[in-house]
């Protein structure tokens, strides 16, 4: 096998190192020294990224910090082997040879506790890439192609392995793209203008967090604090522990421990350009240990959930409203609302977490458009996950759509159901809630049938992360539309019911997205606008009330207990006292200065009825622009909270389509007591649908004499049905 030159480089360097160890002007201690020399142990640090990422120069920085050898492929593997340059090698013979050539020679390399540059080249050579990562953890040097580009053009490369007459250089370092993404541990945004000393700093921490797994767990936002190693231990959470439990043991909600990562102002800029896919990759990885889910496997998920399922290429578009004005269009997923951005991908990450010898039932309550979003990305699993993975939908019987409910029946599948409950979102929500909480009723089902519950609703956190990417998608477009320039700040403004899509938001702003102010819009159900404004969280003597946009007809704010243990500065004690005064006394008052820090995030409104549906007409009359009613109630919130000192972004979040009654009744287009068929004959004859909401007219056609299941508002007659479908879905455990 082949061993670098010989030992006795190694041996230099390391003397060198020692020299340095020992001198004065050095900084590291010797303890020090070895907890960084230790970061590595026996494994490679395997440097990969295309020609001039600067492999070698910060290969060679990393292995002086951590003062052991650095072996370049280029120089100390394929001249050495080849006994001739790099570049004569590959004159003298073609592109596919050259490749299997390197290959070869890559096959050869045995070393271990090196860092190692690779060709750039190197990647397209499976067998050997499947080598160097048997004892190697891969960081790829990510660098926007035009900054690639530009180093090339300085260095004056004008070729590389693979270009030919009819490749630009471009094409083939985006062709190559996809053979890094697949070998990749850990990935480093190289933003222009960094050191080659901060991607060395940046190389270094990013594989210490690759190591440690356990620097990443997720808590209750009701434990107690206390000593991370004594009494916060045993309830932190890995990320796929958190996904497969969905609600913690105590009721409360998972929160990362150590907070969200921070993307600095470069790293962000790194993603312009990028697709949505590729942005919601490169944050979600951030937020997702590899241990959990490692990169290749994550990257596959985002292609599955965002590949062919959306009606636009860019999945989340942001279009120009009116002045300094615009939409967030959320709707082009298959069941058109903003859940299918979370919804098409949470369940394959929940696939890919649960362990095998399990199965799985997923509880869901929803005030609409959650449902038929659940039911469709879990019917896209395998054949093989959807036998042990079954899903129960309960929805507030008279709470939601005719449109919506007959969605949500067109969805269901032989291993998932929806069932309409006599009472409103709030109750179907608390009663999960309470089943989850009753140990001795989930310890039955294990036991029983060997099935564990989990929760898809956004108080499961891989529901909720990946709403964040649409926010820091949306400012990004604006910046590249020259709407804006980066770091200028943006407003957003989102109908909020159950706290998670503006939550979302506020995670985006604490990661580093530029945006200033989060604006909650209610509707009369409006317990989050006095909240935001008062501090009181009062429902003494408040009712729901319904209205034409029933997804947020919601009383009690689930997520909204996530952000309030950021407010309170982690003190899940106090978030618990909260919480359980609410469910007790109906009622909590937050202390002044936490009030005061709440509202540096968030200011609020409400909208009435008559309001909302005022906007749809006057927004269709002056544009030709049709909004859904909870898009409508975003708008007027608008209206009247931004101070036109920056642009807003409000966020659509359904298609106009699913609430026809509302849009005929606000354009007086028609007859509103019609048949749901009819009503969206009449909007399509009126305003023809994009062809994927068109769905919704064959839905609603398939399933207007379906019924469906409807039960009484008890917990225990919800418990029936929950075992019901398992009798019906998994086998006894005998």
């Amino acid at each position: 096998m082949f061993r670098v030159a010989s030992r006795v480089s190694c041996t230099s360097a390391s003397r060198v190192y020692l020299k340095l160890i020992f001198s004065r002007s050095f900084a590291l201690s010797w303890k020090s020294w070895m907890s960084i020399h230790s970061l590595i142990g026996d494994k490679n640090i395997v440097l990969m990224g295309p020609p001039g990422a600067g492999k070698t120069t910060v290969g060679k920085i990393v292995g002086q910090k951590l003062g052991c050898c650095f072996i370049d492929v280029d120089d100390d593997v394929l001249e050495k082997t080849w006994n001739m340059s790099v570049s004569e090698k590959l004159k003298d013979i073609g592109k596919e040879q050259f490749l299997e050539e390197e290959g070869k020679a890559l096959l050869s390399l045995s070393v271990s506790g090196c860092v190692v540059s690779l060709t750039g080249s190197n990647p397209m050579h499976a067998a050997s890439m499947e080598h160097v990562k048997k004892n190697g953890i891969v960081v790829y040097l990510d660098i926007p192609t035009p900054s690639i580009m530009n180093r090339l053009k300085l260095m004056k490369v004008d070729r590389i392995v693979g270009q030919g007459p009819s490749t630009s250089l471009k094409d083939l370092l985006q062709f190559r793209k996809q053979f890094y993404k697949k070998w990749y541990d850990v990935r480093i945004l190289c933003e222009d203008g960094i050191t080659a000393v901060a991607v060395a700093e940046k190389v270094l921490h990013a594989v210490k967090r690759y190591q440690d797994s356990e620097s990443e767990g997720l808590i209750s936002t009701r434990s107690l604090k206390g000593d991370e190693k004594g009494q916060q231990k045993h309830s932190i959470k890995y990320f796929s522990d958190a996904v497969v439990e969905g609600l913690a043991p105590d009721g409360g909600l998972f929160v990362p421990l150590k907070g969200l990562p921070k993307f600095t102002a470069g790293e962000w800029q790194c993603l312009l350009g990028e697709t949505y896919a590729e942005r919601a990759q490169l944050i979600l990885e951030k937020c997702i240990h590899p241990a959990d889910v490692p990169a290749s496997e994550l990257w596959a998920i985002i292609e599955a959930a965002y590949g062919q399922n959306f009606a636009c290429p860019k999945i989340a578009p942001v279009r120009h409203l009116t002045n300094n004005q615009f939409l967030l269009e959320l709707f082009h997923g298959p069941t058109a609302s903003f859940k299918d951005l979370a919804l098409q991908l949470m369940p394959r990450v929940f696939a890919y977490c649960i362990p095998q010898s399990c199965n799985y039932l997923v509880l869901v309550a929803t005030s609409g458009d959650t449902g038929s979003a659940v039911l469709d990305g879990f019917n896209r699993l395998s054949e093989t996950d959807k036998q042990r993975i079954a899903v129960v939908t309960f929805f507030p019987e008279n709470g939601v759509s005719q449109i919506q409910k007959s969605q949500m029946i067109g969805c269901q599948g032989k291993n998932t159901v929806v069932v309409g409950v006599k009472s409103d979102f709030d109750f179907c929500q608390s009663a999960i809630k309470k089943i989850f909480s009753d140990s001795d009723y989930t310890g039955f089902l294990t036991v029983e049938y060997g099935t564990a519950l989990s929760a898809a609703n956004s108080i499961n956190w891989a529901r909720l992360l990946p709403q964040v990417v649409y926010h820091a998608s949306a400012y990004l477009d604006l910046v590249e539309q020259n709407i804006i320039s980066f770091g200028s700040p943006v407003d957003v403004c989102i109908p909020t019911g159950n706290f998670g899509n503006i939550l979302a938001a506020v995670y985006a702003k604490t990661m580093g997205v530029p945006i200033r102010k989060c604006i909650c819009a209610s509707n009369q159900n409006n317990v989050l606008t006095d909240f935001i404004r008062t501090g009181l969280y009062d429902l003494r003597g408040r009712k729901l009330m319904r209205s034409s946009s029933p997804a947020i007809d919601i009383l009690k704010s689930s997520n909204l207990e996530r952000h309030l243990y950021q407010v309170v500065n982690g003190d899940g004690a106090l978030v618990a006292q909260l919480f359980n005064q609410l469910e007790n006394h109906h009622y909590f008052q937050l202390q002044k200065e936490f009030l005061e820090k709440l509202q540096q995030d968030l200011v609020a409104d409400w909208c009435s009825e008559k309001d909302c549906l005022g906007a749809i007409h006057s927004v269709y009359n002056s544009t030709g622009y049709i909004l859904d009613p909870h898009t409508a109630i975003a708008k007027v919130v608008a209206d009247r909270v931004q101070d036109k000192s920056c642009p807003v972004i409000i966020s659509s979040t359904a298609h106009y389509s699913k609430f026809a009654p509302a849009i005929l009744q606000a354009l007086r287009m028609g007859e509103i007591k019609q048949t749901p068929l009819s009503q969206l004959h009449l909007l399509n004859s009126y305003k023809p649908l994009p062809p994927i909401h068109r769905g919704l007219l064959e839905t609603v056609e398939k399933n207007k004499q379906q019924s469906h299941q409807v039960c009484v508002a008890d917990v225990d007659v919800l418990k029936e049905h929950v075992e019901a479908l398992i009798q019906k879905q998994f086998m006894k455990v005998f």
